[in-house]
């Protein structure tokens, strides 16, 4: 009987403690050690500029998000400038309206070009800015002139009206395969892409450089900037990082980078990666949100 006892404790015992093993999520800093949430708020409070990639399907990713951003504005007593990837410049005045107060969101959502997932994902930010009075920065140039680089090239711009240029980075950009993250999407495209895939990379190069200007040009000393974009728009410090050190080198600028792991523990190995300031982890079964 006693035998039985113990050997049904053993079992509750490892059965606990895997379950424990279970996480949601895990936060690693640059050199790969677990970093506490507290700690990393108190250090990313030091930027200028914190690019917060995204999976943006991933419902955990954009609570988190919005966790951070509450606890970036205690942390810098209302110091802080949002901005994000999922709105264009051309409707920085909607999105302005709202935020005053002059615009309902029916009006926006029918004045906008919001994404799908907007209601779920976005609105919590965009909603907080609005309580809170901070100024939320449409970033990202007009996708209609990103599908005609897409297609055309990047001297297909040379042809847009002169009054609409003001929604994209100032011309001419440099598109190059030194920065980093493009010569991979080159070499995910493939061979098929044939001799336009430097114009799909131009397509990805007209977004990173814009948001970079829209985040320079709205920049304050004193407060962060939090900007909110697709991970692969700031991962290995490439994207829209690149064009901002590009534009200022002395902007103090921390990236948080996004990692999917199939093991409970969600361990983070650097040798595997290149480790930003800060590293989230979830499991790669985490269920999708589309």
């Amino acid at each position: 009987m006693t035998k039985y006892i113990f050997f049904t404790f053993f079992i509750f015992q490892v059965s606990f403690l895997n379950a424990q093993e279970v996480k949601p999520f895990q936060f690693y800093n640059q050199k790969g050690k677990t970093v506490k949430f507290d700690k990393m708020i108190k250090d990313l409070a030091n930027y200028d500029v914190v690019l917060f990639g995204e999976h943006h399907n991933n419902s955990i990713n954009h609570w988190l998000q919005l966790r951070i951003t509450k606890a970036l504005f205690e942390q810098k007593n209302g110091q802080l400038t949002l901005g994000a990837e999922m709105f264009e410049r051309d409707n920085q005045t909607q999105l302005n309206d709202y935020l005053s107060g002059k615009l309902d969101e029916k009006v926006l959502k029918d004045s906008m070009r919001l994404w799908n997932n907007y209601e779920t994902d976005y609105r919590p930010l965009v909603d907080f800015a609005k309580e809170k009075k901070l100024k939320f920065i449409a970033t990202n140039i007009p996708r209609r002139y990103a599908s005609i680089v897409a297609r055309k090239g990047l001297d297909s711009l040379n042809t847009v009206a002169e009054n609409e240029k003001a929604w994209m980075m100032k011309l001419p950009v440099e598109v190059t395969l030194d920065t980093p993250g493009y010569p991979e999407m080159k070499e995910m495209m493939g061979d098929h892409a044939g001799p336009t895939v430097m114009n799909f990379i131009a397509a990805q190069a007209v977004k990173d450089a814009t948001m970079a200007e829209s985040i320079l040009e709205n920049f304050e000393v004193g407060k962060l900037f939090l900007h909110y974009n697709g991970d692969y728009h700031s991962k290995e410090y490439g994207g829209i990082y690149w064009y901002l050190k590009k534009m200022n080198p002395d902007l103090k600028i921390a990236v948080i980078s996004v990692f999917e792991s199939e093991e409970a523990r969600l361990s983070f190995d650097i040798k595997e990666v290149v480790p930003t300031e800060f590293n989230l982890v979830f499991p790669s079964d985490m269920t999708k949100t589309y």
